[in-house]
C-alpha cells in the first residue's frame, strides 16, 4: 500500500499529458497524495496554506510582468524616449554605464532589480535607442546591436556583482560548499574578494560601452 502514496506522480503525468489546468492538477495531486498517506483534509489544507505563505515572495515576481505591460502601454516608453532626447551629449554607452553602476550598487545592498524585464526592455533599451538616434536614424542592425548591448550590460552587472551582498544565495552556497570540502571560508571574505571583481568588471564593460558609441559616430 506504500506505492499508493505515489498516486500524485501519476496524476501530474496524466494532467500534463492531457494538458489540463496546471494549478488544478498540482492541487489534485497534493490532495490525493495526502489522503493516500492518511492525512486529514484539514491537515492537507494547513500544509498547502503554509507552503503558499512561505513562498509567496516568489510569486510576487510574476505580478511585475503585467504591471510593466500596463505602464508601458500607457506611455512609459515614449516618456523615457522624450526625456532622453532633451538631454545633450548623452550617448547609448553612457546610459549603459550609468545603469551598470546602478546595477552593481543595488546588488551590493541585496536589491534584486530583475533588470531584463523591469528595466532593460521598457526603459534602458528605448532610452539608448533615443540617445543613439539623435544624430541619424538607426538601421535595423544598429537597433539589434543596442538591444544586445543593453541586455549584456545587465548580465555583466548582475553576474559579477551579485556576490557583493553577504547574504546572497551565491555567497552562502560558496561558503557552505567550501566548508563541506574541508576549506572553510567566511562569507565576509567572499564579499571582500568580490569587490575588485566588480570594479574590474565596471572598468572593462564601461570601456567597451564607450567603444560601442564610436560605432555609431563613424
Amino acid at each position: 500500500m506504500e506505492y499508493l502514496k505515489l498516486i500524485g506522480i501519476i496524476i501530474i503525468i496524466l494532467g500534463f499529458a492531457f494538458k489540463l489546468d496546471t494549478i488544478a492538477v498540482v492541487v489534485a495531486a497534493a490532495l490525493a497524495t495526502g489522503l493516500a498517506s492518511g492525512m486529514s483534509i484539514d491537515h492537507i489544507l494547513t500544509i498547502l496554506g503554509k507552503g503558499f505563505m512561505d513562498n509567496r515572495m516568489v510569486s510576487l515576481f510574476f505580478l511585475t510582468l503585467p504591471m510593466i505591460g500596463v505602464v508601458e502601454s500607457h506611455g512609459m516608453k515614449q516618456a523615457a524616449v522624450n526625456g532622453i532626447s532633451k538631454i545633450k551629449n548623452l550617448s547609448a554607452g553612457k546610459i549603459f554605464n550609468i545603469y551598470l553602476a546602478i546595477r552593481e550598487i543595488t546588488d551590493a545592498f541585496g536589491i534584486a532589480l530583475s533588470g531584463q524585464v523591469q528595466f532593460i526592455r521598457p526603459l534602458i533599451n528605448p532610452m539608448a535607442q533615443a540617445a543613439a538616434s539623435v544624430k541619424h536614424n538607426l538601421t535595423p542592425k544598429q537597433v539589434d546591436l543596442i538591444k544586445a548591448r543593453a541586455a549584456a550590460t545587465d548580465n555583466f552587472g548582475n553576474f559579477f556583482a551579485q556576490n557583493l551582498f553577504i547574504a546572497s544565495s551565491g555567497v552562502l552556497l560558496m561558503a557552505s560548499t567550501m566548508k563541506s570540502l574541508g576549506h572553510p571560508v567566511s562569507t565576509t571574505s567572499i564579499v571582500l574578494y568580490s569587490i575588485p571583481v566588480a570594479i574590474i568588471t565596471f572598468i572593462i564593460v564601461g570601456y567597451y560601452n564607450m567603444r560601442f558609441d564610436k560605432q555609431f559616430n563613424k
